[in-house]
């Protein structure tokens, strides 16, 4: 394995990234309160974030390659902390939603840099289980991360969760200085600056960014819209543990698919589609009887857990030298996908709560219909540049 702090310290960049994307929906009432606005204009402040992300992560991203990845980290980490404290002291609406905006332009980065950091540090044959661990930072937010932010937005103010992500920042960026080496920007390499959209004609990368976009706008479709699902299943009372045993099974799917990455990244990955549209219709079948809802959501978040990261180094693996262009188109599909899958689920949500489980099911599993055509020609540590 590579160096555990390293990795460790990726894992806490990408915790960071995915609560601050995702913490207003849990602080949605006294923001809205406190803000002067409605629910709906404080939920926008995470819509708007998706969509920031996946609109500048491919023109920044190919902005960026030539810059070194550890001085980019560090300025990353740093625009998290700016962004998070303005947040946490300014009382008007446009300035955060404008935070918010720059936020997401950040994260579309930093995801396409965690992602090829962390298969940059590991020796041969272990690039999947070292991006497991730097993208263990994800299931960890939603499962544990959101609901502390949330908590302590309940007893104390909404201010002192974003103020709280603010100050995390200090010392992680004390310990990316000292724990996190630094690896090579390829820049030297004409092929590993490769622009992403030139990344996107790669044999095998379109099937794969299909799968994405279709795996995420389905999941969404559903998981923004859980619960008017479970009200309407007559589960109303089990949204928060639902979401606790979704959260939690996610750590679980991605341990499970750190182990086995490296082995076999496609099975994975066609492994995760199916368990995840399997427990979605499970949901729809439920009827409400809780111990099948929470069986369906404990099954949807091991499916959904190792997902990105399957995605991710599926997405590495047929790039090889150009692995970080190739991350920002991932990324892209992904993010446009959640914005539309609730642009969908809301459009679908009028006619009845139960069209919503079928139709996610329908499209998570579509990409099956020609996942033969995401063929992997290259070994697991193709993706590993020299540092």
């Amino acid at each position: 394995m590579p160096p555990l702090p390293a990795l460790l310290a990726l894992t806490t960049t990408v915790f960071l990234g995915c609560l601050t994307e995702v913490l207003p929906a849990g602080l949605l009432l006294g923001m809205s309160a406190e803000l002067g606005v409605s629910p709906s204009a404080t939920g926008q402040l995470v819509t708007v974030y998706a969509i920031t992300t996946a609109l500048t992560a491919i023109p920044l991203t190919g902005a960026t390659l030539r810059v070194p990845r550890k001085r980019l980290l560090l300025a990353l980490i740093t625009g998290f902390l700016i962004t998070n404290l303005v947040i946490a002291v300014s009382s008007s609406y446009p300035l955060i939603l404008a935070t918010r905006v720059v936020s997401g332009a950040l994260t579309g980065v930093m995801w396409s840099l965690v992602a090829g950091y962390a298969m940059r540090l590991a020796p041969p044959g272990r690039t999947g289980r070292a991006l497991a661990v730097a993208m263990s930072g994800t299931p960890i937010g939603f499962a544990l991360g959101v609901p502390a932010g949330t908590a302590l937005g309940e007893l104390a103010d909404w201010r002192w969760a974003f103020a709280a992500m603010a100050l995390i920042t200090v010392p992680l960026l004390g310990w990316v200085l000292v724990a996190v080496p630094a690896v090579a920007t390829g820049s030297s390499d004409p092929v590993a600056t490769t622009r992403p959209l030139a990344a996107s004609r790669l044999p095998g990368m379109r099937p794969v960014l299909a799968t994405v976009a279709l795996f995420s706008l389905g999941h969404n479709v559903a998981y923004t819209y859980i619960g008017p699902v479970l009200a309407g299943l007559g589960a109303a009372t089990l949204p928060a543990a639902a979401l606790l045993v979704f959260g939690c099974a996610a750590v679980g799917g991605l341990v499970a698919v750190g182990s086995a990455l490296d082995g076999r990244p496609r099975a994975v990955l066609l492994t995760c589609t199916a368990v995840t549209a399997t427990a979605i219709v499970l949901l729809g079948v439920s009827d409400g009887v809780h111990g099948l809802v929470l069986a369906a959501a404990g099954l949807w978040g091991l499916g959904f857990g190792g997902a990105p990261t399957a995605f991710q180094a599926v997405t590495a693996l047929l790039a090889g030298p150009t692995a970080d262009a190739a991350q920002s188109l991932t990324i892209a599909a992904w993010n446009g996908a959640v914005a539309g899958g609730a642009l969908i689920g809301g459009l679908l949500l009028p006619l009845g709560t139960d069209l919503l489980p079928w139709c996610a099911a329908l499209i998570v599993l579509s990409p099956l219909l020609f996942s033969r055509r995401v063929v992997l020609s290259a070994p697991a540590d193709r993706c590993r540049t020299r540092r």
